[in-house]
């Protein structure tokens, strides 16, 4: 188990489309998992009842009025705990892929270093190893970084089962990305992550909507904050339908690929934190 962490101020961002078959358990585990957070659920114009069950699972719940997609949706989430004062932000999602109980851990490397931003990599995961507990007992890998479990549905570092387009897709990205940061990447599409008072500042004005993950790690790269990812196990959908299909990852990649050659050539600007 996690000892206590120091309590900032702290901000959890679940951004939800369709989710109401899994929203109310996932605001439950955060609180369980972070009972000192506020929660705040940004519901991408869902057409089902995803809004009012965050809001009825106790979690503040912005409505936007239509869909604008998972960026969009995500930088609101900054814009809110930017302005309303936050020092530290989680993202997770609203599908019950991320399990809650790994935030201590990246908020515990994220409080141990001197990064602005800690993502959690599902392929730099050990194996799977808890049982069905809905706290999903910590795991040290031996290194110092501590490894979250999850339940019997989770899917673990080198096991990990997507499609073949989008495996190579992954691989293709992480070099990408490396290649323009000199950073080691290894999950470029992780939305799983917790972030600093500076990166808050950040992405509440630098967020991008189109490709929000692969784009952001080229983009604070270039504005200077330090991003490191640490080991998690991410979970299988719980509800709702992923928008990423075969044929639409062929198409993102080639446009996501040409959005980070721009982005490499633009320099942010600096907001104040």
């Amino acid at each position: 188990m996690h000892p206590p962490l120091p309590s900032p101020p702290t901000l959890v961002i679940i951004p939800a489309y369709n989710e109401a078959a899994a929203i109310a358990q996932v605001v439950a585990q955060v609180r369980h998992s972070l009972p000192g957070a506020d929660v705040c659920v940004i519901d991408d114009g869902s057409a089902d009842e995803t809004a009012s069950i965050a809001r009825a699972a106790g979690a503040i719940t912005l409505r936007l009025p239509y869909n604008v997609g998972i960026g969009a949706a995500v930088q609101t989430g900054y814009i809110y705990a930017y302005r309303a004062g936050y020092d530290v932000a989680v993202r997770i999602d609203g599908d019950d892929q991320h399990p809650p109980a790994a935030i201590p851990a990246l908020l515990a490397a994220l409080a141990a270093g001197d990064d602005d931003m800690v993502i959690g990599s599902r392929f730099l995961a050990a194996p799977d190893v808890s049982g069905p507990d809905m706290s999903g007992p910590d795991v040290s890998g031996g290194d110092g970084v501590e490894r979250c479990g999850t339940t019997g549905r989770g899917t673990t570092g080198s096991g990990y089962r997507g499609t073949l387009s989008r495996r190579i897709g992954i691989v293709l990205l992480s070099r990408v990305i490396g290649l323009l940061t000199g950073e080691t990447v290894t999950d470029p599409t992780s939305g799983f992550l917790v972030a600093n008072r500076r990166a808050i500042a950040f992405c509440a004005h630098e967020y991008p909507h189109d490709y929000p993950e692969p784009e952001a790690r080229v983009l604070m790269h270039r504005g200077g904050l330090r991003v490191r990812e640490v080991p998690v196990v991410m979970r299988e959908r719980a509800g709702g339908v992923s928008s990423i299909t075969t044929l639409r990852s062929v198409y993102y990649m080639s446009k996501v690929l040409l959005a980070l050659a721009l982005d490499a050539l633009r320099m942010p600007r600096q907001p104040e934190a």
